[in-house]
């Protein structure tokens, strides 16, 4: 059996998970990162996408996060998002749609075009699309 330990995943809207798992996989500012029983104390900022957890007893489930921090405690870990959700609640057709708007925004840039707002809505709309992409892997795996 393997070790545990107690997960949270919070966004500003609701606690979307609290339990124990095996695994954490998430991407942070410098990579990907796994957490496993017994990792050492860190804290660090998370990008766009993402983030699967392995519960215990082995079922697996998928997240996506818009961004946020990780912080691993001793027998605690906890994600702080301003937006999350499970990959299965993903409206593939809007993030497909606000992925396409970006990209025409990039294309189109007027006089008032604001760089920083269609950059964040792009690599949120391709995080999204990304986490649905990880979802379906999964999926086969368990076939």
């Amino acid at each position: 059996m393997a070790m545990t330990f107690h997960c949270n995943i919070v966004s500003t809207e609701e606690s979307l998970f609290s339990g124990l798992v095996e695994t954490l996989v998430a991407t942070g500012s410098q990579g990907e990162l796994g957490i496993n029983f017994g990792h050492a104390p860190l804290l660090t900022d998370l990008e766009p996408g993402p983030v699967r957890v392995v519960k215990q007893g082995g079922e697996e489930e998928v997240f996506f996060l818009s961004g946020g921090y990780l912080e691993v405690q001793p027998h605690i870990t906890t994600i702080l998002a301003d937006t999350a959700i499970r990959a299965a609640d993903i409206d593939e057709a809007a993030a497909m749609e606000a992925k396409k708007e970006a990209l025409q925004a990039y294309q189109n840039q007027s006089g008032e075009f604001d760089y920083t707002r269609a950059a964040t809505q792009l690599a949120e709309a391709v995080a999204q699309l990304r986490t649905l992409e990880e979802l379906r892997r999964k999926a086969r795996r368990g076939r």
